[in-house]
């Protein structure tokens, strides 16, 4: 029994480990320090299985044993990897402390609002209030322009209508890694929100590794259905990953944290 426990209990966190990197990393502003925090969680765990049961839901345990040791060390944000970071981790200090947390947990990872509360240890008002906040905060701060590389009209209409009811401007959407590369030269946007998986077979990821081959820090958002191919552990990890189906409120959010964090010059604050 206490094997079969054991086994259950890694293979839980096995299943959520890459969700669990792709938080941190999006908190830390920072890859390795991210997988830092990951690996105490796993040593915490290892040390104190009971830890997984702590709220009934392991996936749950597992990101309140993240909170712990996080806020346990001061919730430090790590030392920037690249210009872009370092804009990101400056604009930190502006948001309202536990904020940005709880939008993350929320609309990128897909808790309740109930389980918010229980990996934070605060009330369901203070989560409620702590969401209305960062999500205000975020979409006040700046405006910019889009570039959507989404090879499905109807999903691209989709993203492109919530991005410009947040008050950004799309510059363009293209099917192909070739028309997002021409788009983008035509006119740099100030952020790129990309499926992977293209048109005539072409790939979402080179494209936006040729975009930014030309242009530097440029804040990309992945939305896939193969998330597992962007969360392997290799260097450079997006801090912005959305899974498909996708919600507005999941697109919001991260549209919104993308262009707070961001140092591209020709958003206007």
């Amino acid at each position: 029994m206490l094997a079969q426990e054991a086994v259950d209990h890694s293979a839980a966190v096995a299943r959520q480990l890459p969700y669990l990197r792709r938080y941190a990393r999006a908190l830390t502003g920072n890859q390795t320090s991210g997988d830092q925090y990951a690996l105490a969680v796993l040593e915490a765990v290892v040390a104190d299985p009971a830890l997984l049961t702590a709220h009934g839901d392991p996936r749950v345990s597992l990101f309140a044993v993240f909170h712990s040791i996080w806020t346990t060390s001061g919730a430090p944000v790590a030392e920037a990897e690249d210009d872009l970071s370092g804009k990101a981790q400056a604009h930190l200090a502006a948001l309202t402390p536990n904020s940005r947390e709880a939008l993350l947990l929320t609309t990128i990872e897909g808790f309740g609002a109930a389980d918010v509360a229980a990996i934070m240890g605060i009330s369901g008002d203070e989560t409620a209030g702590l969401i209305d906040i960062a999500v205000r905060e975020m979409e006040q701060s700046v405006r910019g322009s889009v570039l959507v590389i989404e090879d499905e009209a109807i999903i691209a209409m989709d993203i492109t209508a919530i991005v410009e009811g947040m008050g950004h401007r799309v510059t363009a959407t293209a099917r192909t890694h070739r028309e997002a590369v021409r788009m983008a030269t035509s006119e740099r946007p100030d952020l790129i929100l990309a499926d992977i998986q293209l048109a005539d077979n072409s790939s979402g990821i080179d494209a936006v590794k040729d975009i930014l081959g030309q242009f530097g820090d440029i804040p990309v958002i992945f939305i896939t259905a193969f998330p597992e191919r962007l969360l392997t552990g290799a260097r450079p990890e997006p801090a912005f990953l959305i899974n498909k189906p996708y919600t507005e409120e999941q697109v919001r959010s991260a549209v919104s944290q993308a262009m707070f964090f961001s140092s591209t010059d020709t958003l206007h604050r």
